[in-house]
């Protein structure tokens, strides 16, 4: 792969190419699966996604052991974020200036060294969390890097009318790996502290060596004309600028970050399976991949039935949900129910998560959504990350049971407040709707 902009790339091929193309009939997903560009980037993200699941949660048992303390399960959270925060504008640049595959494995690469590095602390018997804390910052710095650069280039695979159909397939290549991810670190963790950052560094690889295979679809980018300036790290903040200008775009990105930030439990599970369920590090694990169970089974059919009618009504229904089931996380002291809990509101996630991820880029034109995305991901990583810190001092001052609870209760509220402030997402209908005139 020649370094250059993703327009470099395929301006040559679309040159004069009929973009009637773009509305033709949807392939279906067999289809899709059988294209080698669309393969070979499920399956490295796939592995990256394996790869940051099981880490995670090694990651957590590791610092609860070291400390006991809810809230250096927040600080975890903390160091992985604001990375992400600081460095989405350039990042997004980045992946809307150069071509995005590269972007994406010079991330990849940076994310393996720093978990071989958490792995040789794990092996020397590290007893403070300071040090393992500074190699998750740099891990973020790398992840800041890959995140837009991944999530821009499903919308470049195929065409357009293609994108509702691959954007389940790119979502459960996540949920595979939210599955896989947590019962390996947790799994490999129990033989040695030092296993699951081996492997997580081989998987990271793998996800590298894997790109070289994907192609990008003339019909589907380099929407720039030919001569047309590229974009430049002078233009880092226009995605912040595009999506502020947009309520719609503002409503459906800022929904997540809210809701999350609020009903994020996914922080406390290591305090919760320890002191509420009295499990170890496999039943951690275990609940983990509850998270990942729910949402693919979920994926897997709106691989099938996408989500056709009454999308923005459907979107504020199933965030609420996943407040309601966060809520009862918070009140059992039932394994059984705790795992149902997790399912259920993983499920209702998912959907939300489908959603969004249509709908952005289709309101997005291709030569911004680089940074459209990167801005996203930090309201996604504020929701995650972030999310686990406000989770972590709650946590210390509620403990956990009553911080999952009332983040699970302002989540419902949240649901509440964005209906009245954003009418323009409650009314979308369909995802045709919300594509520009010119798109």
């Amino acid at each position: 792969m020649a370094p250059g902009t993703v327009h470099d790339i395929v301006s040559d091929d679309a040159e004069g190419r009929d973009s009637s193309n773009e509305w033709a009939p949807v392939p279906g997903t067999a289809t899709l699966l059988r294209n080698r560009s669309v393969g070979a980037f499920l399956f490295s993200v796939t592995a990256m996604t394996v790869a940051t699941m099981a880490q995670q949660v090694a990651l957590g048992v590791q610092v609860f052991q070291i400390t006991g303390r809810e809230i250096d399960l927040g600080l975890l959270g903390l160091a992985e974020f604001l990375p992400v925060a600081v460095l989405a504008p350039v990042a997004g640049a980045l992946a809307d200036r150069f071509d995005r595959r590269i972007v994406m494995g010079a991330g990849l690469l940076g994310e393996a060294m720093s978990s071989l590095t958490l792995a040789v602390l794990a092996w020397r018997g590290v007893d403070s969390i300071g040090p393992i804390l500074i190699v998750v910052v740099v891990f973020g710095v790398f992840r800041a890097l890959t995140a837009p650069a991944a999530r821009a280039l499903p919308a470049t695979l195929v065409p357009p009318n293609a994108l509702p159909k691959v954007v389940p397939l790119f979502s459960a290549s996540w949920q595979v790996g939210g599955i896989l991810g947590p019962i390996i670190g947790g799994v490999l963790y129990s033989v040695s502290t030092a296993l699951p950052f081996l492997i997580v560094t081989a998987l990271m690889l793998v996800g590298l060596v894997l790109l070289p295979i994907v192609r990008i679809d003339p019909s589907a980018a380099g929407r720039l004309e030919r001569g047309a300036p590229r974009p430049g790290m002078g233009d880092a903040l226009d995605g912040l600028r595009f999506i502020r200008r947009r309520p719609l775009l503002l409503g459906a990105i800022s929904l997540d970050l809210f809701a999350v930030l609020f009903g994020g439990a996914i922080a406390l599970l290591p305090a919760i399976a320890d002191e509420r369920l009295g499990v170890g590090s496999t039943g951690l694990g275990w609940l983990r991949a509850a998270v990942g169970i729910g949402a693919a089974t979920t994926t897997v059919v709106l691989a099938a039935r996408p989500v056709g009618r009454h999308v923005g009504l459907k979107l504020l229904f199933v965030v609420a949900i996943f407040g309601l089931a966060t809520m009862v996380l918070g009140l059992t002291t039932m394994y059984a129910v705790a795992f149902i809990a997790l399912l259920i509101g993983s499920a209702a996630d998912a959907v939300s998560v489908n959603i969004r991820a249509t709908l952005v880029p289709l309101i997005t034109p291709d030569e911004y959504r680089g940074r459209v995305l990167a801005v996203e991901n930090v309201f996604i990583g504020a929701s995650n990350e972030l999310g686990a810190f406000e989770s972590g001092v709650a946590g210390q001052i509620l403990g956990a049971a009553g911080a999952v609870f009332f983040g699970g209760a302002a989540t419902i509220g949240v649901v509440g407040v964005w209906w009245v402030a954003f009418p323009s997402l409650r009314k979308v209908d369909r995802f045709v709707d919300v594509i520009p005139p010119d798109g």
